[in-house]
């Protein structure tokens, strides 16, 4: 009964955690897309697998709406 009950308060705290979630990520997002729009001169995107993908992806997008990027592997 024990780990039973370990196991149901982990679910609740986790739960409640998950809840708080939207409100953090909405507000770094925000953050984040502040300091990308006050950047003067070039963006350089670098990224490796899945996250490299998107990097291009961001790159290809800010050099078409006239902001010089490059997509940088860092390999």
């Amino acid at each position: 009964f024990h780990c039973t009950f370990e196991a149901r308060e982990v679910s609740v705290l986790e739960d409640r955690g998950y809840g708080q979630l939207p409100d953090r990520l909405e507000a770094g997002v925000d953050r984040a897309f502040d300091l990308v729009l006050a950047c003067k001169g070039r963006d350089i995107v670098v990224g490796m697998g899945k996250s490299g993908k998107i990097g291009r992806k961001i790159a290809a997008t800010r050099a078409s709406t006239g902001t010089p990027a490059f997509f940088v592997h860092p390999g």
